[in-house]
């Protein structure tokens, strides 16, 4: 938190909407319009209606401390220099949407952070940090033996639990930490939903880039295309794409679908649940998870849309230009069709590609020498060199070397070549482990050469001595 970044921070429409003279009336009217409903977008007719609504119950109370209309407010926070609302118009309709921006959603949840509880539970959430830990830890290790080792304490664990139940012993929560786990499940579902906001976003951000790079951009098509497919790739191979991704996919489960229901109908029939009188967001988290999802799907598709566009304005513009070409020959037939030319070559088109011959290119002339064979019979001579070493060279596989490297990187991000010398001993001495910098060296994008720092690495020749070298240190990572 230093000065300058809390001073460029400020100039964010999260800090511009806290600080706005009518913040009070905008988060509230956000609060009730978007937030407490969950709605992802509102027509302006509709949003419109609850704002005049909104406004004739204020100014009863608060007299003239807002004079404009509705529909003025509504212009005022959605333009560029507030950018509270996001209006748009949708394909299916002439009349514009608005929805909440990230920003001010932020603003909402962090001003509703402030109220104070009348109820936290910490010891669910310690209990979801350690679960969380031995998550990771259990699902990083790489240790075969380590890995049964956790599942046969958890196996008995849960046989522990069996024969205590199978005793008559009861093993259940007591209403608080029922209480305080059913709050936790309100809070991350909330989150879940609020996130959505922020992803539509980025995905809308790269269909606003790739808008205004296609109208700006002077490259060919190819290129252009090459171009705009990669960001998109890159996109859907980042973190956050992969894990929408995976979200849709459980999401699109009917199996998953029907268990979902199952969890929360058994949950809100709980009697300690009841008393904590749940709103309506469980209930219909899985409708509310599906619009949300949808609509960055949608956006997502956007994007493909925009490119079949040009490629298809691409296509008409050359087929344009052809038919043109075509038109002016037909005229022109025409035109002499009653006096046809006798010459055999009447018309001429342009080649495909110039025909460049530089004369200094051509090689000078070289006068034909005729060999001069003599008539001696030839004998088999004998080699005045040992000749046994040009039957004992090895030969060193570089693409089995890089299979190694790619089969150690499946199970952990990155391996220094130490450790897979340790993994898959030298049997061809220096010559692999040159081979081995040699792909590092040539995959300098994955791979890291550290000049100053050394490590040695060991081997044994064919005759059982011990061998080593001094190199820098190599790192391999993950494509």
């Amino acid at each position: 938190m230093e000065h300058d970044y809390l001073l460029k921070l400020r100039q964010q429409p999260s800090w511009r909407l806290l600080c706005a003279d009518n913040a009070p009336l905008i988060i509230s009217f956000f609060y009730r319009a978007f937030i407490q409903p969950n709605s992802r977008s509102l027509r302006q007719s509709e949003l419109t209606e609850q704002l005049d609504d909104t406004l004739f119950h204020l100014r009863q109370v608060h007299g003239k401390k807002y004079p404009k209309t509705a529909k003025a407010y509504l212009t005022d926070w959605a333009n560029g220099d507030n950018a509270f609302l996001r209006k748009y118009y949708s394909e299916t309709s002439d009349e514009p949407e608005f929805d909440l921006t990230p920003a001010s959603e932020k603003a909402i949840e962090w001003l509703h952070s402030l109220e104070q509880k009348q109820f936290i539970g910490t010891e669910s959430r310690l209990l979801t940090v350690f679960e969380l830990l031995e998550t990771i830890l259990q699902t990083t290790e790489t240790d075969p033996n380590e890995r049964i080792s956790e599942l046969e304490r958890q196996r008995a664990e849960i046989d522990a639990e069996i024969a205590r139940l199978q005793q008559g012993e009861t093993i259940s929560y007591d209403p608080r930490q029922v209480k305080e786990r059913f709050y936790q499940l309100e809070e991350t579902a909330r989150s879940l939903l609020m996130d959505f906001r922020q992803v539509e976003e980025n995905f809308r951000q790269l269909d606003r880039h790739t808008r205004e790079k296609i109208a700006t951009s002077n490259k060919n098509k190819g290129d252009l295309l090459d171009e705009i497919f990669g960001e998109h790739d890159d996109i859907g191979d980042s973190d956050q794409g992969k894990s929408f991704q995976a979200f849709w996919g459980l999401l699109m489960s009917p199996s998953k679908q029907e268990e979902f229901n199952e969890l929360i109908q058994k949950v809100l029939k709980l009697e300690e649940v009841q008393a904590c009188e749940p709103d309506e967001l469980l209930p219909k988290m899985k409708y509310h998870l599906l619009e949300a999802g949808e609509k960055v799907q949608r956006t997502s598709s956007s994007l493909v849309e925009q490119l079949r566009r040009y490629l298809d304005d691409q296509v008409w513009l050359e087929n344009k230009r052809i038919m043109s070409i075509i038109h002016e020959i037909e005229k022109s037939a025409i035109a002499i069709k009653q006096e046809a030319p006798k010459e055999k070559d009447f018309s001429f088109l342009d080649d495909t590609k110039a025909q460049i011959a530089l004369p200094m290119s051509r090689a000078l002339f070289r006068p034909p020498s005729r060999p001069d064979i003599s008539q001696e019979i030839l004998s088999a001579g004998t080699a005045e060199f040992n000749t046994d070493l040009l039957y004992t060279q090895h030969y060193v596989d570089t693409a089995m070397l890089q299979a190694r490297i790619n089969k150690a990187l499946q199970a952990q991000k990155q391996i220094t070549l130490k450790e897979l010398c340790q993994q898959h001993p030298l049997e061809k001495g220096l010559s692999e482990l040159i081979a081995y910098m040699n792909i590092a060296c040539q995959d300098s994008g994955n791979a890291v050469v550290n000049t100053d720092k050394e490590i040695k690495i060991a081997w044994f020749n064919d005759d059982g001595l011990g061998k080593s070298a001094m190199m820098p240190s190599i790192i391999f990572t993950r494509k």
